[in-house]
């Protein structure tokens, strides 16, 4: 079998990289899209042969290695339902993801590393942008959304909410849960600032408040979302309707405050309690697509948007790695994720192959065997249905770029690091900028190798000469871009 590559993969340095080219199938999915198309998928054909597969993406906030019992817990929190998601499936020990909140989200539910989205907190990404819940909608696909939004920006309400990026209906909050500490909104306009709420909408219907989110309400917004989660399945199955049920969780992003049944169990303090918490909720997930008997055909994703919490008294851990989310250190940007297809894809699987968020866009395109991919912009995800089912032994990624908004940070390449700027905690340079990790030998990313091995940075800068090479097709979307947003006319 062929191994799609993204663009600037090195079989061994001095090799030259792979230029950008039109891929034929979804099955050998490149990096970059090429063919001009409209900006909307075409809607496909529906398969014959086989039902559409049911899609369940779990995505809890700041949780970092070190929380998991499958992945060596410090804490000792039993995690009884993640553990056994995990013996049941994939568990991936070098998964990446963005270093902050609103670009994680923006590049798990677009393809795309969030600089080329202009995603950025003020206001989150253009109604341009193609979600993967827009793109599966057309197939017949019933689309919730229930948890943490944090896509649209302060000034949301009517213009960036989940309903106008292609889900049927949502319900939580709009931006993060910090929101439950502020007596007022963020927005800069004063005539719009207001406590914060938890809302609920649907398609083509005024967003509703629900209720004030605030310090009391805060603890129960995860398993109020999985209910509301587990109705929407329950509706989609006995509407024999497949769906993509997205269940952004606010977990443990803080105030990391449990739901009163886990509040004080585990004697890990906060943390330690939201985590049991946290698991269980994703049990409910669990055993309701148990009992609806949609097991065999639906794809669970767990992974997380960040690494570690790092605010006292919340204060995470990234177990082997060094570093908190907000930088590209390993402790930021290395989060747990497990896969499940029992179809599919065997259980009880393990590996430390390269794979970014990026990559489930389309790898679900791959596995629902559709043509949903944007064939308008860069598309940087690749296709890794192969690797998670087995047929290969290696992931169809080796390296992913790190940016902290519009800044290059670092590049991993194999087992290299090499940063650009180097950058332990947040808003603190250390000297000399530039440094080189061997994450297998070093995983802490403490002792700097650079001038023992000076070939390295000549593969990591080709790849990210790569990489800015497309801009000139395709330009990154301007950080606050308002909507309509209309991309510049590309060079022939």
């Amino acid at each position: 079998m062929i191994r799609a590559r993204p663009i600037g993969r090195h079989r061994h340095p001095g090799e030259t990289t792979m230029h950008a080219r039109r891929y034929a199938t979804l099955i050998a999915c490149v990096s970059f899209l090429v063919t001009p198309a409209e900006s909307r998928p075409q809607q496909p054909a529906r398969a014959q042969q086989q039902p559409l597969p049911n899609i369940v993406l779990i995505f809890p906030d700041n949780l970092g290695w070190g929380e998991v019992g499958a992945y060596g817990s410090v804490r000792g929190v039993p995690t009884p339902r993640l553990d056994g998601l995990a013996a049941q499936g994939l568990r991936l020990n070098n998964f990446n993801v963005e270093f902050s909140c609103v670009v994680s989200r923006a590049a798990l539910l677009t393809g795309r590393y969030a600089v080329r989205t202009g995603a950025v907190q003020n206001t989150g990404i253009t109604l341009w942008e193609i979600t993967l819940a827009e793109a599966l909608k057309p197939l017949g696909y019933a689309t919730g959304h229930f948890g943490k939004w944090h896509l649209g920006g302060y000034d949301w309400l009517g213009k960036r909410e989940p309903t106008n990026q292609g889900f049927d209906e949502w319900y939580g909050i709009p931006l993060s849960s910090n929101e439950a500490q502020n007596a007022v909104s963020p927005s800069t306009d004063p005539s719009r600032a207001e406590a914060p709420h938890i809302w609920e909408g649907r398609a083509g219907q005024p967003a509703q408040k629900v209720k004030p989110f605030n310090f009391e309400t805060r603890p129960f917004v995860d398993r109020e979302a999985a209910q509301r989660g587990i109705a929407f399945m329950e509706r989609a199955v006995a509407q024999n309707q497949p769906f993509f049920l997205y269940y952004p969780m606010t977990q443990i992003h803080f105030p990391t405050l449990a739901h009163p049944d886990f509040a004080g169990s585990t004697g890990a303090g906060d943390i330690g309690d939201a985590m049991a918490d946290m698991d269980y909720n994703v049990g409910l997930v669990l055993d309701a697509i148990a009992r609806l008997g949609i097991e065999r055909n639906t794809i669970v994703f767990w992974c997380t948007d960040n690494g570690a919490e790092m605010r006292r008294p919340w204060r995470g851990t990234a177990g082997p790695w060094s570093g908190f989310y907000n930088t590209v250190m390993e402790g930021g940007i290395r989060t747990p994720c497990i896969v499940r297809w029992p179809a599919r894809i065997p259980a009880g699987r393990v590996s430390d192959e390269i794979v970014h968020q990026i990559d489930l866009f389309p790898t679900l395109a791959a596995a629902i065997g559709q043509d949903i991919m944007p064939k308008d912009r860069a598309i940087d995800g690749v296709n890794q249905l192969p690797f998670f089912e087995g047929k290969q032994a290696k992931s169809n990624r080796e390296y992913v770029i790190f940016f902290t908004n519009t800044q290059l940070k670092a590049v991993k390449w194999r087992d290299w690091k090499f940063h650009y700027v180097f950058q332990p905690e947040p808003n603190l340079t250390v000297e000399p900028a530039m440094r080189l990790f061997n994450l297998r030998s070093d995983p802490r990313e403490e002792s700097d190798i650079k001038d023992a091995n000076p070939w390295v940075k000549s593969v990591v800068d080709r790849i990210v000469a790569d990489f800015n090479a497309t801009t000139a097709r395709y330009p990154h979307v301007p950080p606050n871009s308002p909507d309509p947003y209309v991309p510049p006319r590309r060079s022939p």
